[in-house]
Parts: C-alpha cells; structure tokens; sequence
C-alpha cells in the first residue's frame, strides 16, 4: 500500500529560514576598527579608517545533519560616534603609509569638534552552507554582525606664527623662556 499526502508541505523555505536564523547567532567575528593615526587625531584632519575583516568557517549540526557554513564579508556601515554614519557600502578601505595619514580616503572622516568617540563598524555578511559535504548552497539574506567600539580621541592644535628671531630677540614670543 502507497501512502502520500494529497498536499505535501514544501520544507525547503521552512529549511532556509532555520538556516538563515541560525547563521545570523553563529559567533562570527565582524572584524576590528583600525583607525589612522589613532588613538588621536586632529579636528578637521581626515582620519582613515578601515575594518581587519575576514571570511570565517564553522561546521555545525541542524537536523541531525553535519552543515559546513562559510561567512564572508560584504559590506560595511561606519558610525564615527559624532552623528556621522557611513554605508552600507563595499569598501572595507584599508591602510596608508604614514606619510599619506591626512589623506581623504572611502571610509576617512573628518571630526569637527574635540572628545573622545566611539566608533562601531557593523559588517555584512553573506553565507553559503553545505550539507554533509554536499554542494554549497547559498544562505537568504545577510547576517549583521558588530565589531567592538574603538574609541578615538579628537583633538585640536593652535598654530602661531612669529616674526622675531629668537636668537637675535631671546625674550621674544614664542622663544623658549618668554
């Protein structure tokens, strides 16, 4: 005897949901904030930042069945901790030489007030899984994931310009001992 359900119930979108709601709890790490210079900068100065992100593995059980699931990053939204949020977008950026700190970058800010701010990069990331080594699948949608706070401090500096020659005037402005 034969028995079938006259309407069979699709599992496959209830499949996807569990994984997608698994891989959003999986503990992948978003990466860390790296900021240049740091940990202070000039008001006004264009501070690179830029995310130390990479692509993750975890093999997990769901549904009895051993699931291979791979994390990679693919976005990146910036909170400079002044008001100013930058993203989603692509570029995780990346470092400059010394001698190029100050340069505008994709993901450089420019602070106009002095303090200390906490900056907070949350990365995107899309998954792909695979079933008892079966081939990889793709996951629905992208996970949200939430680097630790970096905290930069801001700082301003004050230029003068003399005209006195301290070694002509010693007791002029801005000669050491005035």
């Amino acid at each position: 005897m034969c028995l079938y359900d006259p309407n069979p119930e699709d599992v496959l979108p209830r499949i996807a949901a569990a994984i997608q709601k698994r891989f959003e709890n999986l503990p992948v790490d978003a990466g860390a904030v790296v900021a240049q210079p740091s940990p202070h900068t000039l008001r006004g100065a264009e501070t690179n930042f830029y995310a130390d992100a990479k692509e993750q593995q975890f093999d997990i059980t769901m549904f009895g069945q051993k699931v291979h699931v791979v994390a990679t990053p693919v976005q990146y939204t910036w909170n400079y901790g002044d008001g100013t949020v930058f993203g989603p977008q692509p570029s995780m950026g990346g470092p400059l030489p010394q001698d190029r700190w100050g340069e505008k970058t994709r993901t450089s800010h420019a602070y106009g007030a002095t303090g200390d701010f906490e900056v907070v990069l949350t990365s995107s990331f899309r998954g792909t899984y695979s079933v008892n080594d079966g081939p990889p699948l793709p996951i629905p949608g992208e996970g949200q994931f939430s680097a630790a706070p970096e905290t930069i401090s801001v700082w301003r500096s004050i230029t003068r310009n003399y005209a006195d020659d301290c070694n002509v005037n010693p007791n002029g402005q801005g000669c050491p001992g005035s």
